[in-house]
């Protein structure tokens, strides 16, 4: 398709005599808060449009090499003095635009009408352009999802079609640590480097900020998670992950590894198969295998016992529960939401059902949580990442039929409630009871609680 250069100029500028006028009245306090919103998703909107289009002509401008006549020494440099914007982000541009030109028709269409943003084309582009048949499903994934949920997906599909030993030898090339300041005189840190690598420090990053957030709460604090993750990282750096790794007997990891069986023992993934470390990212298979001789290792394979219809007679999830829901997902279960400090929730109440099932269990993060339990929010029927409506939706489980009563995923019914036999620890003492008679009785308890946790565990190879 010819393009007539000219008529692309006019009209740009009559769109922009208009627009500067508009900013030239605007007034932020004068605008009704009952308008400001609306008001404001407009100008969203010319943004998106405007970044689309710099990031379609991004390619074309670092060929056209106005830049070095202009004295600049990249084109990325050129592109952010014109800008205003940073050289990194014009760098990201370019990548898109020629990733783009690779023919991902769909992606670049969905920027000129204007249904993506240039950052979420450009995660697109960069995972399609390695596997092209995940285009379609990134492009209709980041126009219902949050950018954090699409980068997951796209690093997952990327990683499907990509040499996983090649792909951890070039993160160990471009592994680096970056210091600076801002204009604040603030000090950054930035590091990057290969997944396996890094596992270790995060987790423990994560249990240390666990405990002084816990800390902090007894004591009556409250600061945002951020800042107690500064805090134990400056702990950690200074006082090590739990003490010397070297004279210490203990495993030095503390993960779960999502990976198919067929790939574990061929030796690297095939099509939509999967290695990785859970919440962290892929990795290769040689990289898994390395792993598991100096780890606590959840190994969790595709290929084994369905832990879907487990049913524990507890209120929370027993461990094999646990890895089956994170197996499903890390994050909170609400489309658009990306939080990983989750909460169970039963979707019929605990009450009510006297056990916990995977298939009646969803991962909500606090705020949600709070949502559904006191404002009657609740999930769409199904599984996985899906909408969370109000009460009175017509697709909220209590309009729909979806609710309490309704047939489970594999065919069956709850149907009333029946409370479980109760266990020895649950009856009360007879008034005459010795203190003998009732060290026993904790004792048959506790043995009956560990013959039901071993037998579970034994399901999935996880007893001793």
């Amino acid at each position: 398709m010819e393009t007539n250069t000219s008529s692309i100029q006019t009209e740009m500028a009559e769109v922009l005599a208009p627009l500067r006028s508009v900013l030239a009245r605007l007034e932020p306090n004068d605008i009704p808060l009952p308008e400001v919103a609306g008001i404001w998703q407009l100008f969203s909107l010319v943004r998106r449009l405007a970044g689309n289009g710099e990031t379609l002509l991004a390619g074309r401008v670092a060929e056209a090499r106005e830049w070095a006549r202009s004295g600049y020494a990249t084109p990325e440099e050129w592109m952010a003095a014109k800008a205003g914007t940073s050289v990194g982000e014009a760098r990201g541009q370019i990548a898109t635009s020629e990733q783009l030109g690779q023919g991902l028709d769909e992606t670049a269409e969905r920027m000129r009408q204007g249904r993506l943003s240039p950052q979420q084309a450009g995660i697109v582009a960069d995972a399609a352009a390695v596997n092209p048949d995940a285009e379609l499903e990134l492009c209709d994934r980041a126009e219902r999802d949050s950018n954090k949920n699409l980068s997951d997906e796209a690093r997952r599909r990327k990683a499907q079609r990509s040499d996983g030993d090649d792909r951890a030898r070039r993160h160990h090339r471009e592994r680096r640590a970056r210091r600076y300041s801002d204009a604040d005189d603030k000090s950054h840190l930035h590091v990057e480097g290969p997944t396996s690598k890094l596992a270790e420090f995060f987790k423990a990053l994560d249990r240390e900020t666990d405990r002084r957030y816990r800390e902090a709460t007894k004591q009556g604090r409250r600061e945002g998670r951020d800042a107690y993750a500064f805090d134990a990282f400056l702990s950690l750096v200074t006082q090590g992950i739990a003490g010397d790794a070297a004279t210490s007997s203990k495993p030095k990891h503390l993960a779960m590894i999502r990976v198919d069986l067929d790939a574990l023992v061929r030796g690297h993934v095939e099509g939509e198969e999967t290695c990785e470390i859970a919440g962290f990212g892929a990795i290769s298979v040689a990289e898994a295998r390395a792993l598991l001789s100096e780890s606590i290792l959840y190994l969790v394979c595709t290929k084994g016992v369905d832990v879907v219809n487990l049913t524990h007679l507890g209120r929370g999830p027993n461990r094999v529960q646990e890895l089956a829901l994170l197996w499903a997902s890390q994050t909170c279960q609400v489309a658009g939401c990306y939080r990983t400090h989750t909460q169970y929730d039963h979707r019929i109440d605990f009450a009510e059902t006297r056990h916990t099932r995977v298939d009646e269990t969803d991962l909500l993060c606090v705020h949600h949580h709070k949502m559904k339990t006191f404002k009657g929010y609740a999930l769409v029927a199904g599984t996985g990442k899906r909408r969370f409506v109000p009460p009175g939706d017509p697709d909220h489980p209590a309009t729909s039929g979806s609710g309490p009563g309704s047939p489970r995923s594999d065919g069956s019914s709850p149907g009333p409630a029946q409370p479980p036999p109760p266990e020895p620890s649950q009856e009360p003492p007879p008034p005459s009871e010795s203190i003998e008679e009732r060290i026993g009785r904790l004792r048959a308890s506790a043995q009956a609680r560990r013959r039901r946790a071993a037998g579970q565990g034994d399901l999935f190879g996880l007893a001793e």
